[in-house]
């Protein structure tokens, strides 16, 4: 296929990835927020931690979207994936992103395993999220005229 072809997937998935960024922004926010209100025995407002849930599983459908386009843009125009380190820090922030929606669902007073494990894998998401920027930053160059 021919590149003009594939702009609007390409434009979909530079809006994906904007918003997955924003949504990890908000989610550090509310997250920040909860911790602090636990560690400080205050009491939390009563939508915070639906619109946390919201925002996550958001974050979720967006990154498997990226997900989606990048196989389906690499092999449309490349025919065969792995042309980049794109690939490897794409999947790398895939599973980061999947095992901490895991792990918050496992959140309770039983399982203070799943929290750590939550925090844990949204503190290296950040630089999963920073590495994937910069290979994808090299990925759109060759794709621009």
């Amino acid at each position: 296929m021919s590149l003009p072809s594939f702009l609007w997937l390409w434009r979909i998935a530079a809006w994906s990835m904007g918003l997955s960024l924003l949504a990890y922004l908000l989610l550090a926010i509310t997250g920040v927020w909860m911790f602090r209100a636990r560690r400080l025995q205050q009491e939390e407002p009563s939508w915070l931690h639906f619109f946390h849930y919201m925002i996550g599983s958001c974050m979720v459908s967006l990154v498997l979207l990226l997900l989606l386009i990048g196989i389906i843009g690499t092999l449309g125009h490349f025919g065969s994936l792995g042309h980049s380190p794109h690939l490897i820090a794409g999947l790398t922030a895939v599973v980061l992103v999947l095992l901490s929606a895991g792990s918050a669902l496992l959140i309770n007073a039983r399982r203070l395993w799943a929290r750590r494990i939550h925090i844990s894998a949204n503190i290296v998401l950040f630089f999963g999220f920073a590495w994937v920027s910069l290979t994808g930053w090299s990925v759109v160059q060759k794709y621009l005229p």
